[in-house]
């Protein structure tokens, strides 16, 4: 899988904060693979784990010239080393099992 740049990634004074867009995964998809990583659902946009938080927005985005797709974007922040190994863990879960 070729690694792709986050949308956003900053850290200031301690506390990572990256973005990453997924398609082809719903919200609810989402919320459940950030739960098997083991965070608990605090709303419908919102997850914290250890270390760490991610809260989820959609947009829609063009796929060619007539096609539209939902993007969910996912935003962590939190300690670095939590986040890191967060966001590489559910990239992974949302490659391999999309669906």
């Amino acid at each position: 899988m070729a690694a792709m740049p986050p949308i956003e990634r900053t850290e200031t004074d301690g506390e990572l904060r990256v973005t990453h867009g997924f398609r082809g995964v719903n919200p609810e998809q989402a919320i459940r693979y950030l739960e098997a990583l083991g965070g608990t659902k605090v709303d419908d946009r919102t997850v914290e784990g250890a270390g760490w938080d991610a809260r989820l927005s959609t947009r829609v985005v063009p796929v060619g010239p007539s096609y539209r797709l939902t993007e969910v974007r996912i935003t962590w922040t939190g300690d670095p080393a939590a986040v890191e190994s967060v966001v590489l863990r559910f990239r992974l879960k949302a490659f391999r099992a999309p669906g």
